[in-house]
């Protein structure tokens, strides 16, 4: 492995995986469902007050 063959991979396929990666967090992100453990979990700091 040299540098013109990392770079190769990261120009293609290393760039396809970080954009499903992306893609994939922002539909865990947002699916249905998900607003109820967002606001529990935003909620933590301050249980015990």
């Amino acid at each position: 492995m040299d540098y013109h063959w990392l770079r190769a991979f990261a120009d293609s396929w290393g760039l396809v995986a970080m954009a499903a990666f992306f893609l994939a967090a922002l539909i865990f992100a947002f699916r249905p469902g998900s607003k109820s453990l967002a606001d529990e979990a935003a909620d933590v700091p301050f249980k015990d007050d």
